[in-house]
């Protein structure tokens, strides 16, 4: 499994408008439903953000990688974005996050969930990487940055 396979150029903001977490999910779920890709956008907004209650998902160092599943999609999918001045995410190291990855999948694919989550948390331990993706100004720079390190 590669990252591309569940995340496609046009998946990709480089420049996330979002100024807190809750607005920053909204804005990468919106944007799956305008490329078509999810029909009930307000259902996965409510899972993701269920799913932030437990724990945020802000794993610190700038990143922060919302997830859920749920009954209203066939196929695991996802989003990446870029916030130039950073979002409040409740990080476990206290600071701001510039790179959101949103990751949603259906309920039954639970093994597969939990594969790609991690191999996004593995992408992003890489700190060059980081910094390369937040400093990226457009979805090409990203996914190339992306298929260069995501050779496994």
């Amino acid at each position: 499994m590669k990252i591309m396979d569940f995340l496609k150029q046009d998946a990709i903001i480089v420049d996330l408008k979002a100024t807190d977490k809750k607005a920053a999910i909204i804005e990468l779920v919106d944007n799956l439903e305008k490329t078509k890709k999810v029909k009930k956008a307000d259902e996965i907004i409510n899972v993701v953000l269920e799913r932030e209650k437990l724990g945020s998902t802000g794993i610190g160092q700038g990143v922060a990688i919302p997830h859920a599943k749920t009954d209203v999609l066939s196929e695991q999918l996802g989003v990446l974005g870029i916030s130039r001045k950073g979002i409040e995410f409740n990080s476990l190291d206290g600071e701001l996050v510039h790179i959101i990855f949103l990751l949603v999948g259906p309920v039954e694919v639970v093994g597969q969930h939990l594969k790609a989550l991690s191999k996004i948390s593995r992408l992003f331990k890489d700190k060059f990487l980081r910094q390369a993706i937040r400093e990226a100004k457009t979805t090409e720079e990203v996914v190339k940055i992306i298929q260069q390190e995501d050779v496994y």
